[in-house]
């Protein structure tokens, strides 16, 4: 009598389900253009530097290309689901590592709840005013994160086919948008004038600027999906990175350009209570139906970037759960590859916290939004410079000779990071755009998350030397040098 079988578990994530194109959209959806158009541009216009906005998203696209062609190399060193944290590990070591994971887990986290804010209360604002259907923010954000649950867990591959549709339906309306104020009004070059860049405040700019691109990073998580991976992740970053800054730029320029260089600022503000300073636009030079249709197509990008973060969020539990730092079991994947238990653990811990924010009484759009998105910036923005800044360990500690490409490149992308860094934790009351105490405390997380890793290191390689010499082990396992 032969015994029953026992299912097979699976730990592995499926390779080469991914291409260039396929990361590209998986991150550019994360970055959601539209959004950032709506949301960021707006900000940088009204809190930065104005008419000069435009240069702000150029010169941190410079920065972050800087930092990327460090990266490149790194990533031909590196394939790892652990993404920075895995890179941290590379160049500053084990305890810096779980300290980056820690930080990588918390604000990508995060992020999702605070899409699950944005998307429910965007979702119950446009639906009811176009159709008259009113439903609760709750329970559009719910929905959505539920629905983001299920297309992760059919495959990668299938989610970036979906963000792939998302991504050109939203890029063709900015598009479109962009020729319409070339045609009808032209660019402004008075935009670049230093008159203008330096109006307002440059350092904040380029602080609000920096939030457009967060999401860029995510290459690096899908390297083991990817195919040829020591060529795609490269590719596919400096794709991203160059996409997203001439996607934001281009457009802030045509809005800056509409409205008139010199007043930008001052209309921007005017519009922040209501947050329609695009749609205001949008109406004299797309019209009415195609103003509806971007409405519609701001809540498919707010979907899609729900959709981006939460497979981001979940491949970094996968990453700490398969080095044992956290239940192993959350590196047990799908037939199909799709993290399992992470993913479910990934969509309940947002779900829940939306739930708590909701019974205690917050309002999505001036509580939940700010607090979640704000500290999910901030944790991104230190992730990106300890990346930069073990980049240039590493290199330096093997004695490479590519001094540009592994020292002076990574290094000014890591000094203008850094910079861009302490901005947000200085002035995280305009990251959160709030002023209540307990948002402006969440920072304080961070230095928890350091200190824990701290402790947490030393306990593991005091108590459990196995997991604690396995952060390396589970990164060579997949080096491909």
């Amino acid at each position: 009598m032969t015994a029953e079988p026992t299912p097979q578990t699976h730990t592995a994530l499926r390779q080469g389900a991914l291409g260039v194109a396929g990361i590209v959209f998986l991150v550019l959806a994360a970055v959601a253009p539209l959004t950032g158009i709506v949301v960021v541009a707006s900000l940088v216009i009204a809190f930065g530097n104005g008419g000069g906005a435009p240069v702000s998203f150029f010169l941190v696209a410079v920065i972050l290309l800087l930092f990327a062609v460090g990266y490149a190399q790194m990533s031909k060193q590196l394939v790892n689901a652990g993404g920075f944290y895995a890179f941290v590990v590379k160049g500053l070591g084990r305890t810096g590592g779980l300290i980056a994971g820690l930080i990588a887990t918390l604000g990508y986290n995060f992020f999702v709840v605070g899409t699950i804010g944005t998307s429910g209360f965007f979702m119950q604002t446009i639906i009811a005013q176009l159709t008259g259907l009113d439903i609760h923010w709750l329970v559009w954000g719910l929905l959505s994160i539920a629905v983001c649950f299920v297309l992760a867990r059919i495959g990668v591959d299938f989610s970036s086919k979906v963000l792939g549709v998302c991504l050109v339906l939203e890029v063709s309306m900015l598009v479109v948008f962009d020729i319409s104020v070339l045609i009808r009004t032209g660019y402004s070059f008075e935009a670049f004038s230093p008159e203008a860049v330096f109006s307002g405040s440059l350092p904040i700019g380029l602080l609000l600027a920096a939030t457009g691109f967060l999401g860029f990073e995510a290459t690096a998580l899908f390297s083991e999906e990817a195919k040829q991976p020591l060529r795609t992740i490269p590719r596919a970053t400096y794709t991203a990175i160059t996409a997203i800054g001439v996607i934001l730029g281009v457009t802030t320029w045509a809005v800056v350009s509409a409205i008139g260089v010199a007043k930008a600022g001052q209309t921007a503000n005017d519009h922040l209570a209501n947050g329609d300073l695009i749609f205001s636009i949008a109406q004299t030079y797309l019209g009415g139906p195609l103003t509806t249709v971007m409405e519609i197509l701001l809540l498919v990008s707010l979907f899609a970037a729900m959709l981006a973060f939460h497979n981001s969020a979940t491949r970094y539990l996968y990453a700490l759960g398969r080095a044992r730092i956290l239940p192993h079991a959350f590196a047990r994947t799908r037939a199909g590859g799709a993290p399992q238990i992470a993913g479910i653990v990934q969509a309940g811990f947002a779900a829940v916290v939306a739930v708590i924010f909701f019974l205690a009484g917050a309002n999505p759009i001036t509580q939940i939004v700010p607090a979640m998105l704000g500290f999910g910036t901030l944790s991104v923005l230190i992730l990106q410079g300890l990346a930069a800044l073990s980049i240039v360990v590493y290199f330096r500690r093997r004695n490479d000779g590519r001094w540009w490409s592994t020292f002076i490149a990574p290094g000014i992308g890591f000094l203008g990071i850094a910079a861009i860094a302490i901005l947000a934790m200085f002035n995280f009351n305009i990251v959160a755009g709030s002023e209540e105490l307990w948002i402006n405390l969440l920072p304080l997380l961070l230095v928890l998350a350091v200190i824990g890793g701290v402790v947490y290191a030393q306990y593991l390689k005091r108590s459990r030397r196995a997991v604690y010499d396995g952060l390396s082990a589970d990164l060579e396992q997949f080096s491909t040098r």
